[in-house]
């Protein structure tokens, strides 16, 4: 039997990742928008422990629209089973499968390393509860996003439709061939570790656009890496060390 593709564990260091760039050398940002939440899904509590939550990430990471984004996404939906605080600590989290979901620190880090700025398509490889592509959401235009395991990507997709995640589309497969139907996406995000990253990943991926993943597979030292492809010739940049699960063939 394969084994499943699982969430990011641990984060062992990070560089800060300066905000995306402003008005004066690019567009303006879209506002952060989220579906709005049923009182009785997202109570006081939740909300106060997701406050406290984003205090705490906001010493770390200086991306005003992520931090946003963490502060309206109810993490505790997506992690069914947990308790409300135990879904507010800033650790991983189980989602069933033996899967977990990334710890807060690393969702935010990733989703500021993309430099999103509102109009772009994402591509995410390892969909896991959903958290993920729901902070990305709203922080994007869409999201495409594909889970290795059939029963994690049918739940996943559930509750992005019924919380209200509208531009989230969610796929089973293998995420080493990426969704060249819906080619080229402006972002990619990979949420295990590839020895190194799929060739369709990069051709997939727009012409200035940025990929970011964890490198370096299981038996080696693993970095954050952020791409960025400027006329067919791809550039790297190392953002810190990590330690994730690797990533999986569909074939196992």
């Amino acid at each position: 039997m394969r084994p499943p593709l699982l969430a990011p564990l641990v984060l062992l260091s990070c560089q800060p990742v300066p905000p995306s760039s402003t008005d004066a050398d690019g567009p303006r940002s879209a506002p952060v928008e989220a579906p709005p939440v049923a009182r009785a899904s997202d109570p006081d509590l939740a909300r106060a422990y997701r406050a406290e939550l984003v205090r705490s990430l906001a010493l770390e990471i200086g991306d005003a629209r992520v931090l946003e984004a963490m502060a309206r996404v109810p993490r505790h939906l997506f992690v069914p089973g947990v308790s409300l605080a135990r879904a507010y600590e800033d650790e991983p989290a189980p989602i069933g499968f033996d899967q977990t979901i990334s710890q807060p620190t690393v969702v935010a880090w990733m989703s500021s390393a993309l430099e999103l700025r509102g109009g772009e398509r994402v591509l995410e490889i390892g969909t896991g509860s959903g958290y993920q592509a729901a902070v990305l959401s709203v922080l994007s235009a869409d999201v495409y996003t594909i889970e290795l395991v059939p029963q994690l990507a049918a739940d996943a997709d559930e509750r992005l439709r019924r919380l209200g995640y509208a531009n989230v589309h969610v796929r089973a497969g293998d995420g080493y061939a990426g969704w060249p139907e819906h080619a080229p996406f402006d972002r990619v995000i990979v949420t295990a570790a590839p020895e190194r990253v799929p060739a369709a990943l990069f051709e997939q991926l727009a012409d200035g656009g940025v990929l970011v993943a964890p490198v370096g597979g299981e038996r080696r030292e693993q970095k954050l890496v952020r791409y960025r492809k400027r006329g067919g010739h791809v550039e790297a940049q190392d953002l810190g060390y990590v330690r994730f699960v690797p990533m999986v063939h569909g074939d196992g």
